[in-house]
């Protein structure tokens, strides 16, 4: 056909859809051509990612792999069009998985992977490295690595990432409200604390084993204070603080908001004998809204001279640090292992020092840490898969997660600068 009709770049949208019927693709003709108006020019700039991405997303294996090998058929036999349309040699951008790209090398190893656009990314399957005569695999500015993970193939998306600073104030504002919400919920449970001499402590194999340690708890927040000027300091400089910002908020606003349904629902004991708690009685609303506004405005920590009891199921004190451990270990650099240590030592010793203080029952503190862990890794997967793009399940049962992450293409790059003018040293020495 290419014959008969001239140069394949000068087709329109009707002959690139005679051509699709002559290979066999008819029932991709309403979608190429009538939807998305494939011409000839965009024919041979065609790609095997461009059919497995979105907006295209073909779901047919078979359908994939025939027509891309019709597609490199053709721009093999069209190479002097491509050379011309600046297509050939193909690059990152332009190749997805071309034959014409040379030296390609399987790793199976699931070993970590540097992109080429400031960032990491792990490879968890197989990943398919497109080397073009670089010896790490990259041209400038561009990403290279296709990734299949667990069979499904992923094409790095590069670009610029929006802030969306009203995304971010709007997470903000939701964690603001839940911890003011769990203050309230806090104040409530202290009224219904169980009387110790009718329920005394359950049996808790920890806390029977390891003595109490008085000063341990004062110890875990200061654990905790430490991994909070650690992320900020991140969030400073970070390049995409925003994004980072976001992320925080809403998955410790929604944390914090199952902890208000688990701390509402069951009142358990009073954990030790040393804990001097009873029901306690704040009189009217407005005496509770006072009280729950001195938890909120301590952060109910005990360093600010807050105390509360009965909120036991779950920790509150393991979500923050171990949700400030992940946050600082995720969007670092992989090769900081030296604050990644110190990152996973505070996170293990505070939870230590919550369990030596006896202020929280054993399975508090697992459940918050399993809580916590999953939601976050569920969270990032799905941000980086960009998978709820393509479940309607997912839109729907996580409908904040798809609005807040809906305009980030893939995994945030682990990009830092300097924010300010001045000094000028700290604009040369970090960007």
């Amino acid at each position: 056909m290419s014959e008969s009709n001239g140069r394949v770049s000068a087709w329109s949208s009707s002959q690139v859809a005679q051509w699709l019927q002559d290979e066999g693709f008819g029932q991709y003709v309403d979608l190429l051509c009538s939807q998305h108006r494939i011409d000839g020019v965009s024919l041979l700039a065609l790609t095997e990612a461009d059919l497995r991405g979105p907006p295209l997303s073909l779901t047919v294996l078979g359908h994939i792999k025939r027509l891309s090998v019709a597609l490199r058929r053709l721009q093999r036999e069209n190479k002097a069009e491509l050379e011309e349309l600046g297509l050939w040699p193909p690059d990152a951008n332009s190749a997805g998985l071309s034959l014409g790209t040379p030296r390609a090398e399987w790793s199976c190893d699931g070993a970590e992977r540097r992109g080429c656009n400031g960032g990491d990314h792990l490879c968890n399957g197989m990943e398919l490295r497109l080397r073009n005569g670089s010896s790490r695999g990259c041209a400038p500015g561009a990403a290279l690595c296709q990734t299949h993970s667990n069979g499904r193939f992923r094409q790095p998306m590069v670009g610029r990432l929006d802030p969306e600073v009203w995304k971010t104030v709007i997470s903000s504002v939701y964690v603001f409200l839940v911890c003011g919400l769990t203050s309230f919920v806090m104040v409530i449970v202290h009224e219904r604390v169980p009387d110790m001499r009718t329920y005394p402590p359950l049996p808790d194999i920890f806390l029977d084993s390891v003595p109490r340690i008085p000063w341990a708890f004062v110890m875990a927040e200061a654990c905790g204070l430490i991994l909070c000027y650690m992320f900020l300091l991140i969030l400073l400089l970070h390049k995409h603080r925003s994004i980072l910002l976001r992320r925080l908020c809403s998955l410790m606003g929604t944390v914090f908001l199952l902890r208000c349904c688990t701390m509402f629902v069951t009142s358990l004991s009073v954990p030790g004998q040393h804990l001097k708690c009873s029901s306690l009685s704040y009189g009217d609303t407005w005496g509770k809204i006072w009280r729950a506004l001195a938890i909120w405005s301590g952060f109910g920590m005990t360093l600010t001279g807050v105390q509360t009891c009965g909120d036991y199921m779950f920790s509150g004190h393991t979500v923050v640090i171990t949700m400030l451990n992940f946050f600082v270990t995720e969007y670092t650099p992989r090769n900081w292992n030296l604050i990644h240590t110190i990152s996973w030592v505070l996170n293990l010793f505070g939870i230590f020092f919550i369990l030596a203080a006896h202020e929280h029952y054993s399975i508090d503190v697992f459940i918050a840490f399993y809580i916590t862990t999953r939601l976050f890794l569920y969270y990032h997967t799905l941000a980086n898969t960009r998978a709820f793009q393509h479940s309607r399940r997912a839109r729907i049962w996580f409908p904040m997660f798809s609005f807040f992450e809906c305009n980030v293409n893939g995994p945030v790059p682990n990009q830092y600068h300097w924010p300010f003018s001045k000094p000028a040293f700290m604009k040369t020495l970090i960007g």
